[in-house]
This record gives structure tokens, sequence and C-alpha cells, in this order.
């Protein structure tokens, strides 16, 4: 600036693009790309915070959502009645899209959470209660999954873990006339062990015969619902005495879970409380103990792993008897808290199927699995209110959660939708994508 002495010239502002580039402002000095100061560091720490995974999972779940309102909108009548005048009278199609999709929304956390319409405490909180008890068995077996997962197995077997689980307690324990504190854990550790071995089945073959572990397991899930449901047809094993359907005896009430907080929540009982301590033990195997540290390592790379001295055939067959045995706790949930009346070939009730979804929104986690249990759980709780309630159908629940799967298994797509910062994986990959295309052009 005219009239000023050259150290007091203020330097050119401007952006600098490029390292070591040399610059000279207007007083002669040099200025490097060294010297201009990085982003501040809260700019940092929110784009590290959006490109995170807790932030795309539940985004994944925002983003289901929304696709649940927009069916639960075009199936509502009122919705497709107003509709039919949308040009004269588009208020009313708003209307009843909020009035559908609110109320789907709020019949939902009444069933699930909280139903603020009742006078009684009890009755009030009884939502939640039954949240976690159908949350237990989901933990518990989607703890088996994620656990597989961690080992780079893909176990989807839990159906049939369940099913071998029931049965072995059943043909155990259900003859026994023992005190409760006799039989109801020895009921329980025979369901835990016959889905252990069950699991372990799969362990063994993957180990020594290479054979792949998904084949495995849907194969052993047709054997085992085929050889439970021949075994509750047969008087001489699980079917009921004097009866003529296909179902087993009823759980002894020596071997069910005891009510949690007495029977006016009938579905809380201690099978909660197993599944936290499964929770637990699953955490601190997988990330305390020296056996998932071996375990961690050859999920991440077997050859390496192998490399290094750990029996990658062996880790193979801790990881499904662990798997099974999870499963085998949820379905010890099933028939000693839930299903008391007798089981079938269908006691599994899906768990085996929606615990690969649960520990995968999960991340594979032990904390993330159980949450995402709970989050499920309340689905289930409260999509029977939304169908008594508002007539929604329970297929719409089904479809949110199947939309939170797809969601969370392309996480690029969640940040498309939400204009999330890209990864550096992801840069990377498209600049690798971008070269190849030019490489192939040339």
């Amino acid at each position: 600036m005219k009239g000023l002495p050259s150290d007091e010239l203020p330097p050119v502002s401007g952006p600098l693009t490029g390292t070591p580039e040399v610059r000279a402002d207007v007083a002669g000095a040099e200025v490097t790309g060294a010297d201009v100061p990085g982003p501040p560091r809260q700019n940092v720490f929110i784009k590290d915070l959006l490109r995170g995974s807790a932030v795309t999972t539940i985004l994944a779940i925002v983003a289901a959502m929304v696709v649940g309102g927009i069916l639960m909108a075009i199936t509502d009548e009122e919705v497709r009645a107003a509709s039919v005048y949308f040009f004269s009278r588009p208020g009313d199609t708003f209307a009843a899209v909020w009035s559908a999709v609110y109320g789907g929304y709020e019949a939902l956390f009444r069933g699930a959470v909280f139903n603020a319409r009742v006078a009684d405490f009890a009755a009030q909180i009884r939502p939640l209660t039954n949240t976690l008890g159908f949350a237990a068995p989901l933990i518990a077996a989607g703890l088996g999954v994620a656990l597989a997962f961690r080992v780079g197995l893909f176990n989807i077997g839990g159906r049939g873990q369940i099913l071998i689980a029931c049965a072995t307690a059943a043909l155990v324990t259900f003859n026994l006339d023992l005190p409760m504190i006799l039989q109801l854990p020895l009921t329980l550790a025979a369901g835990i062990a016959g889905g252990a071995i069950w699991g372990g089945i799969v362990g063994v073959l993957k180990a020594r015969t290479g054979a792949h572990e998904v084949i495995l397991t849907i194969m052993l899930n047709y054997v085992a619902f085929y050889l439970v449901t021949w075994m509750v047809r047969s008087p001489a094993l699980l079917q009921r005495p004097a009866g003529d359907q296909p179902i087993s005896s009823p759980t002894p009430p020596n071997a069910q879970f005891p009510d949690l907080f007495g029977p006016r929540f009938p579905l809380l009982d201690w099978g909660f409380i197993l599944a936290i301590a499964a929770t637990v033990f699953v955490w601190w195997l997988i990330e305390r103990s020296s056996l998932g540290f071996r375990l961690r390592a050859v999920g991440e790379n077997p050859h390496a792993a192998r490399a290094s001295g750990i029996s990658v055939q062996r880790m193979y067959i801790y990881a499904m008897l662990f798997a099974g045995g999870l499963a085998g706790l949820a379905g010890m949930n099933q028939i000693q808290g839930a299903v008391t009346t007798g089981f079938d070939g269908y006691i599994d009730a899906g768990i085996g199927f929606d615990a690969i979804t649960v520990a995968l929104l999960g991340r594979s986690r032990a904390w993330g699995v159980f949450v995402a249990g709970l989050l499920f759980g309340a689905l289930k709780a409260g999509s029977f209110t939304m169908q008594a309630s508002q007539g929604i159908p329970v297929d719409i629940v089904l479809v949110v959660q199947s939309l939170i799967v797809l969601f969370i298994a392309a996480p690029p797509l969640v940040r498309t939708i939400f204009f999330l910062p890209k990864t550096d994986a992801e840069k990377a990959a498209k600049a690798r994508a971008k070269a190849a295309k030019k490489a192939v052009s040339a």
C-alpha cells in the first residue's frame, strides 16, 4: 500500500496449492505452503465424525424409517381417498399422510417403549419390558453370528443350532422332575451344549476339509428342521404324551425362567439377564482375552495368522463352538421363557435369520449387537400395536428391518443420500476406477 513501509505491508491473501510452493508477497518475503495454517481442529473433528460408522448406522435407520413412513402413507385408505382430489384440496392429502405416518410411529413407540394412554404405571412401562423380552433371544443369536464374523466365518446356521438346542434340552430334562435349582441350569446347559455341538460340526468340517461354512450351515439348517420335525412326531422321542399333534411336551415348570419383575411383566424373565451376561462374555472374549486376539487375527488375515504360529483350523472350530452355544442360549430363551407350552420345528421363529441382521447392524461388536437387538426387539413389540390400533400390517416393520440391512450394507449410498463426506477408502477406490477407465480408453 502506498505510504506504508515495506515491513508493514499485509501479505497477499488467497489459496496456496501444492507444496513446496513458494510465493513472494508484495514486500518481497517468501511464503511457503508449510506456513499456511491447516483447517480448524473442530472442522476436522466434525468431518471425521460424519465419516464414522456410528453416524452412518444412525442415518441408515433414519432412511429406513423414512421409507417405512412412505409405505405407511401409500397403504393407508384415507391417504388414497384424499389423493383422488389432490389438485383441488391438496391440504387434505398432506393431512392424511401426516396422520398415517405419525399414527403409525406413535403406535410403534406406544407398543415398544411407553404407553401414556393408560393410568397405571405398570401398564405404562409394560411395552418396554416386552421389548426387552423380545430382544433377549435376538441378542444371544446375534452375538453368535457376530463372533463368527470376527473370525471371517459367515454363520447363517442359527436356525439349525436353535432347533437342535431345544431338542437336546427337551430330551435331557423334560422327563425329569428335579428341584428348580437343579433342573433349570441343567436344561440351560443341555441346550447350550446342543447348539455348540451343532455349530462345532461346521467348524470341524471347515477346518478339516475346507468346505465352505455357508453351504454347511444352510444344509444343516434343513437337517435340523426335518430332524426336529420327526422327533416331535415320534411318541418315543419328543411328541407330547397322549397327543396326536406334532408338538413336544410343555417345558417343566422347574425348568422355566422366573419372571424378572413378577407376573405383571410376563415377557421379561431372567433370560434377559443371561443375554446381558452373554454380551459381557463375548466382549471380554474378543476384545480382552488372548484367545480373542487369535480369533481376531484369523479374521483379519488367516495367512498371516498361520505364519505367526496360530492354528487357523483350531480357531475355526472354537469360533463355531461359541457361535452355536450362543444360538443355543437363544433357543433356551424360547423354550424356557417365551414358549413353554411345547415346541415344533418352527420354534426358532425366524430368530436365526434375524440374528444376521442384528449382527450386521451392530457392526459385529458385542455392545453394538446388544443395542441392535434392543432396536429389533422394539420393532417387533411395537408392530403388534401398530397393527391393532392403526391397521398397519406387521410386514411394514419387516420391510423397515430389511431396509436397515440394505443401507448398512451400502454405506456409500447413505453418504450420498445425506451428502456426507466420502471416506479416504472411497476416494481411493474412485481414483483407482478413474485411472483404470482412463487406461482402458487410452
